[in-house]
């Protein structure tokens, strides 16, 4: 494992010192923040999201906002917009709370679809129009989305549009018995939070990220990739297949878990521990497939399991 990569492992662990028990999830967000991907996050209120969001900005150096998306939220709260300013006799930009690092988008589906929109521009562009200029916002710049379950009071559903914008998506859940007892007997005294210590920066991440692009990709592994999305567009349970979005997503998951296992190639098995963070989200049942209680993890499963992963031998120098 090269020295980055180790690097990155430091940063997983300094995570998992706030979010106990859940280290399967603190990687697979620290693979999508070195793919440069966005996570959404459909989890009940209370398990651990902001939380997690805090640490790695901590771990990592990033600055680190959070927007609570009310109905009442405006696409200017996020992009920022432009104020006179009498004494100077001019307008001013005001930036919006899209300028930074980190950026923990909560309960994003009780917004308006005005402002979700204005989110999807800023997550794919990495840019805002506000009065016909457009800014940058800084590098890196990620996003940890959050949505309650559907149907929960106020929520909507999301446009497919923007779900698919997301690189992965999972679910923290509640934590397992003895995670909870030991954040019991915790209360009242350090926060774990504080535990966190530096031990990345923005420019690390940045090379990381880089270092990612470069990994090895074989054909074979490429068809692999390809035969994966093209069988969730041939099941008839879902009401469309995963769109070639997809497909980018899982090149750039699949180099991210290679390269943090301290490989300059990805295997087939990378692939498949990948696909279903990157097709959960974009693949919704039908109207038949919902009354006949089918479920989506296990049909996600069945395209693993109807695809022949090919045999792959060590790449040599």
């Amino acid at each position: 494992m090269n020295v980055a990569a180790k690097q990155a492992e430091n940063t997983i662990r300094e995570v998992c010192k706030a979010l106990l028990g859940k280290e399967r999830e603190v990687r697979e967000t620290m693979l999508a923040f070195l793919a440069n991907g966005h996570i959404l996050l459909e989890d009940m209120p209370g398990v651990g999201k902001t939380t997690m969001a805090r640490a790695f900005s901590r771990a990592m150096m990033l600055e680190c906002r959070r927007v609570q998306f009310t109905p009442d939220v405006m696409p200017s709260d996020l992009t920022g917009f432009s104020i006179y300013r009498k004494e100077e006799e001019r307008f001013v930009y005001q930036p919006g709370s899209v300028f930074c690092n980190l950026l923990l988008a909560d309960e994003i589906n009780r917004t308006s679809p005005k402002t979700q929109s204005a989110l999807l521009e800023v997550m794919e562009e990495r840019s805002v129009s506000v009065e016909g200029v457009t800014r940058r916002v800084p590098t890196p710049f990620l996003v940890i989305a959050t949505q309650n379950p559907f149907g929960a009071a106020g929520t909507q559903r999301l446009p497919e549009a923007q779900v698919d914008r997301f690189m992965i998506s999972m679910s923290l859940g509640y934590p397992d018995f003895e995670s909870e007892l030991a954040m019991a007997k915790e209360i009242g005294g350090t926060d774990r939070l504080e535990q966190v210590q530096p031990v990345t920066g923005k420019k690390e991440l940045l090379e990381m990220q880089h270092a990612v692009n470069e990994v090895y990709i074989h054909d074979n592994v490429y068809r692999y990739i390809l035969q994966l999305i093209t069988a969730t567009r041939r099941q008839s349970c879902w009401e469309r297949g995963a769109s070639p979005r997809a497909t980018i997503a899982l090149v750039r998951m699949s180099r991210a878990a290679a390269w943090l296992e301290g490989r300059d190639f990805v295997t087939p098995r990378d692939v498949a521990e990948q696909f279903p963070y990157v097709i959960h989200h974009r693949l919704q049942l039908n109207t038949s497939a919902r009354m006949d209680n089918l479920s989506k993890g296990r049909l996600i499963q069945d395209c693993l399991d109807g695809v022949r992963m090919p045999p792959m031998g060590v790449r040599s120098k």
